[in-house]
């Protein structure tokens, strides 16, 4: 197969309307929130096309404005999720706005109900909290926004063909940050019995920071808050001590030293930092208590290897406090009912 390009069959005959897209809602729930807030970033930005990202649970209940040239975009893993499916159930009712659905479980319900699609092929995810499920949606979802990119000629022919191997390469990173699963364990190790902790991310990250904070609320029970690193100072900036770790998005961009800022200030108070920076960052080791590298990548795929980290803290503090982590209490894998 061609590396070079993007191939997504499902949404071939709908590609034009996306290419004259008015705008794209998102509609979604939990990670694939998440997910789709990551993709707002990069729409607009590579195909430059506004993007609405919606709680489907919120959307369903609004007397929300629907356009017949936008494009609606539904993101669940089961496919069931009754809060997404009743709204683009909505949307079909008040316009005739195209609706594509990206969903994991072949022949769901989304799948059924909409016009078009990507399944995500992550195969079955036994655990409640998602993990694959969400690296999969945001996969789909940045080959789409390159992909449209492209078409609408915003993305110039040879950064496409870069932009595409880069995409390529990063299962191959990912199995770099998998081999240091050991010291990310010890990292972990000295934040199990805390009771709270913030994320901080800025940009394409800021959703990643969100997820970080869920998975460990997911399947440890502390509580946490995930935070764009600019609304710190904005109240959760009151919280920080020193029992309070900070967990801090800080690769090398353009708000690289603007993170830096934020790690002093939260240094200066006494606050725990764990920061994942891009390989070889030296600025921030000499401040953070605890840094984890991730390979240097395309920023567009940054939070495809950022979240990976944060993951398997959750996941080694959840085991360290004896907790299940595939079946957290009172959560269940498809929310079908409201």
């Amino acid at each position: 197969m061609d590396q070079s390009k993007i191939f997504l069959g499902g949404i071939f005959d709908v590609l034009p309307k996306l290419i004259e897209a008015r705008r794209i809602i998102i509609l979604a729930c939990g990670t694939s929130w998440h997910a789709g807030l990551v993709s707002e970033y990069l729409f607009e930005e590579y195909a430059r096309v506004p993007v609405e990202v919606e709680y489907a649970s919120e959307f369903r209940y609004r007397k929300p404005l629907i356009y017949d040239n936008d494009v609606v975009i539904a993101i669940s893993q089961s496919g069931e999720t009754a809060d997404t499916l009743a709204a683009i159930r909505m949307v079909r009712e008040q316009s005739e706005a195209t609706i594509l659905g990206i969903c994991n479980v072949a022949g769901s319900s989304i799948s059924r109900e909409t016009d078009a699609g990507v399944y995500t092929h992550a195969g079955i995810e036994i655990g409640v909290a998602s993990t694959k499920a969400f690296t999969a949606q945001i996969t789909v979802l940045t080959m789409m926004a390159f992909l449209l990119g492209h078409r609408k000629k915003h993305i110039a022919d040879s950064d496409y063909v870069q932009m595409v191997k880069a995409l390529t390469q990063v299962p191959e990173k990912m199995r770099e940050i998998l081999k240091h699963e050991g010291f990310i364990k010890d990292v972990a190790n000295k934040y199990t019995n805390v009771t709270n902790a913030l994320y901080l991310g800025r940009g394409v990250l800021y959703p990643v920071a969100l997820e970080g904070a869920l998975k460990l609320k997911e399947i440890s029970y502390i509580h946490a808050e995930g935070y764009p690193a600019a609304e710190m100072k904005h109240g959760p900036i009151a919280l920080i001590d020193e029992n309070m770790p900070v967990f801090v998005l800080a690769i090398k961009d353009d708000s690289y030293e603007k993170i830096i800022s934020n790690i002093q200030e939260v240094k200066a108070r006494n606050g725990k930092v764990v920061a994942i920076v891009t390989e070889g960052e030296k600025t921030i080791r000499k401040i953070a208590d605890d840094v984890i590298e991730i390979p240097s990548c395309h920023r567009a795929l940054s939070p495809l290897l950022a979240v990976v980290p944060l993951q398997i803290i959750s996941y080694q503090i959840a085991v360290m406090r004896g907790c299940n982590v595939d079946q957290p209490r009172n959560l269940a894998k498809s929310v079908t009912v409201e």
